[in-house]
């Protein structure tokens, strides 16, 4: 851009010399120079804090589906890819070993039950003891407990969606049997309720970004196209300045200035969940500052979602 606004100026500079409304004399032969220094140091350096671009990438929460029980696996009516909504059918366990649980439980709790009104109905005539009919009660309490417990397991054996989203890659097939052990994920659940739209902005460009700033992006899928957003947030840590746990002396690293996080929320609600997961692009962000340098983001920005056509990274 800066290249342009110099030829341009050159071309006025030389219709200016041929119709002699300016001398061709040693300033103005030394004026472009001038030219290009003014917009560098006055516009287009500022332009990196005034109106800050980067990578913007699309993300979207993964949920390890692990059910809650094990079993065999009797169905799997859920394709690959296919929308869904929360509650939705995933896959099925067999349910005959927990149903027997609940049915034995069940005919135990009835026994007491029965029991226990017998008990209460000889206290109240006098010939039985309250120590009879506490611990008939207290039997009767443990096993709703065990019910409710195998009620519970019963109905895990139909393992739900845990949100709106689809599931990728389904590998699980009618006939495999299943764990509850956490570190056994038999499924990958892309959650599509919430789109997280995210954009890198260099360290040094980062010092006036606020929320509820605009945003302005261009995706590679959709060349051509801008869309409007605002900064919803700027995530204040990246792994390089977390500290985790250990029982090791600090280890040294090269420190590099890692570049900062915005999460960014798109005005078309629509259009941010039609955009998939690792969906990539270029983003700008306007600040309240060096607004004249906006108006040349802008165009920077159209013209990398026009060169979006032909360029694959």
């Amino acid at each position: 851009m800066i290249v342009v606004l110099l030829n341009a100026y050159l071309a006025l500079l030389f219709i200016l010399v041929k119709l002699r409304i300016v001398p061709f004399n040693s300033f103005w032969k030394v004026s472009p120079v001038l030219v290009f220094l003014l917009l560098l140091i006055g516009l287009f350096i500022p332009m990196g804090w005034g109106a800050p671009q980067g990578s913007v990438l699309v993300v979207r929460n993964s949920v390890a589906i692990v059910p809650d029980v094990a079993g065999e696996v009797i169905d799997v009516p859920v394709q690959a890819n296919q929308p869904l909504k929360a509650g939705d059918i995933l896959f099925r366990i067999d349910p005959t070993p927990f149903q027997s649980q609940v049915d034995a439980i069940q005919a135990q709790l009835s026994l007491q039950e029965t029991r226990l009104a017998q008990m209460t109905q000889l206290q109240t005539q006098g010939t039985g003891r309250a120590f009879d009919v506490e611990e008939r009660q207290a039997s009767v309490a443990q096993l709703r407990a065990q019910l409710d417990g195998a009620k519970w397991n019963l109905d895990k054996t139909t393992v739900r969606a845990p949100a709106d989203g689809y599931v990728t890659n389904v590998a699980l097939r009618k006939g495999a049997r299943v764990s509850s052990l956490p570190l056994s994920p038999v499924m990958a659940f892309i959650d599509t309720a919430d789109t997280i739209t995210g954009v890198e902005i260099n360290q040094v460009d980062s010092r006036y970004l606020a929320p509820g700033q605009p945003v302005e992006l261009t995706f590679k899928m959709t060349p051509g196209t801008v869309q409007a957003g605002k900064v919803e947030s700027i995530l204040q840590a990246v792994s390089t300045g977390q500290v985790q746990t250990s029982g090791a002396a600090v280890t040294p690293t090269a420190i590099r200035a890692a570049p900062f996080v915005v999460r960014v929320k798109l005005d078309d609600e629509a259009f941010a969940r039609s955009l998939p997961a690792g969906s990539t692009g270029t983003a700008a962000i306007f600040t309240d500052r060096v607004k004249p340098a906006h108006l040349i983001r802008k165009v920077l920005l159209r013209q990398i979602a026009i060169t979006n056509y032909i360029n694959p990274f």
